[in-house]
């Protein structure tokens, strides 16, 4: 998924992670507050000031794999009526909120392809029309990167959003056992999404992989970016296929 980025593509890169980033916790700490926990609020995490939530490394793994993560708000189960089942909505809140955004932008991407098309039909490579470019390129960029986000945080692994999730649905004596490995989890994931990829090219370096079309998508399992790449591609197109259905933005 690292592919070829030239500088152009990294700032519009870095602008969207930075906005997605910080729309994804600050939902997780609004879901909260709306279910009576103001902790996010009381530690001014309830507010959509980016460097409150960036994580440096979960925003470079944004930037570079389109997957990531951010500094966790705060919430206290406690301060909630049904604490397991608050948990769950706060931890939707974040991913919803980015499929939410991706659907709806996968439509202003949409719109802003064919407008670029018809400034270069008017009026040929001007500026007008760079700066359309520059904004579809952009509009594409944060709606699959929202997806990206959002898919990978429902992975239903410690300290994603999906574990948190799953408390609502597995007995406290088995997500407490899970939940004591948190940190070997994390760190096991963390190398499953940096190594993944040099691994496969490994595994599919191999005469008998490199034959057979089966064994090379067989490979696919070990890197995680590729899994997510597929998935990531899928949900886009089922975004943009719905928003094609309507005359006005096909």
């Amino acid at each position: 998924m690292l592919g070829s980025i030239d500088l152009s593509e990294l700032l519009l890169t870095a602008l969207a992670v930075v906005i997605i980033l910080t729309v994804h916790e600050y939902c997780h700490g609004y879901a909260a507050y709306l279910l009576g926990d103001r902790t996010a609020k009381d530690m001014g995490r309830l507010t959509l000031n980016p460097i409150k939530h960036l994580d440096p490394f979960g925003a470079l793994c944004l930037l570079f794999f389109h997957v990531g993560w951010a500094k966790p708000v705060p919430i206290d189960p406690r301060n909630f009526k049904n604490p397991k089942r608050g948990f769950a909505i706060t931890a939707l809140a974040g991913p919803l909120s980015n499929l939410i955004l991706a659907f709806i932008f996968s439509g202003i991407y949409l719109l802003s392809y064919k407008g670029m098309y018809s400034v270069l039909a008017a009026e040929g490579e001007t500026f007008l029309f760079t700066l359309s470019r520059t904004a579809t390129a952009f509009l594409s960029l944060f709606y699959s990167i929202n997806i990206g986000l959002a898919l990978f945080n429902l992975i239903p692994v410690p300290p994603l959003d999906g574990s948190r999730i799953l408390m609502a649905i597995l007995p406290q004596r088995i997500y407490f056992k899970i939940m004591r490995y948190e940190r070997k989890i994390y760190l096991g994931l963390l190398v499953w999404l940096l190594l993944g990829d040099f691994l496969v090219d490994g595994i599919r370096s191999i005469p008998l992989v490199a034959a057979s079309p089966t064994l090379r998508g067989i490979a696919s399992i070990f890197s995680l970016s590729e899994l997510l790449g597929y998935a990531i591609t899928f949900v886009a197109r089922a975004f943009i296929s719905f928003w094609q259905l309507i005359p006005f933005f096909s």
